[in-house]
């Protein structure tokens, strides 16, 4: 007879330093946020102290996440996101528009998004840690990545170091639709999205509206 394996428990301490990394805080920032010292959380992060649920309730709030989001274990249909029921937004101002791919669980380090990149669009260049990846889906791109400009149609994929700087463009008379995934942290300190290759105009937007 098998015996029953125990049950994978939810690792707090790389959980806890994921989420805080992705929200760009220091140990003492967060520390200051959640009341607790920076000994006690750096203890907590490499898993050599197990907090109360009282504290681990204090580290959530100042994380912003629920409780859940650390004692619950993922289940595989966690990361399944629907057609047609998926979140797309766009920026004011702006006819650039976004379908949310990634499912945000526990761990999850990839985000990815759908891109409708309107005719003349262009991004400023930008260069961040992490890893990107883009396919394109409809139309045609130019994308430059560390100075050179590279020309991109349907069914064309590029992988690149995002400390490479990069920008894309639109430069034709139709829309372009690409699919975009990296390993970018899409929450800043204030949980609001990073989203991948903003342009000027849109960053602008962005820091009027926050």
């Amino acid at each position: 007879m098998s015996e029953t394996k125990p049950k994978a428990e939810p690792r707090l301490g790389p959980a806890i330093r994921k989420r805080r990394k992705q929200m760009q805080l220091t140990l003492q920032a967060l520390g200051d946020r959640a009341a607790v010292s920076v000994g006690y959380l750096s203890q907590v992060e490499r898993d050599n102290a197990t907090p109360s649920l009282g504290t681990l309730a204090q580290i959530a709030d100042a994380l912003d996440v629920s409780l859940d989001y650390f004692i619950s274990a993922p289940k595989p249909t966690d990361g399944l996101t629907r057609a047609g029921r998926r979140p797309q937004f766009s920026l004011p101002s702006s006819d650039m528009t976004y379908e949310n791919l990634a499912a945000d669980f526990p761990g999850a380090e990839l985000s990815g998004f759908v891109l409708t990149v309107p005719p003349g669009y262009a991004s400023e260049t930008v260069s961040h840690e992490g890893e990107e990846m883009i396919f394109v889906l409809e139309g045609e791109l130019v994308q430059e990545l560390g100075g050179q400009e590279i020309r991109m149609t349907v069914g064309d994929c590029l992988h690149y170091s995002g400390q490479t700087p990069h920008a894309w463009s639109n430069r034709t008379d139709q829309p372009a639709r690409l699919l975009w995934t990296g390993t970018l942290a899409v929450l800043n300190r204030t949980g609001g999205m990073q989203l991948p290759e903003l342009s000027r105009r849109d960053r602008a937007t962005v820091a009027n509206e926050t």
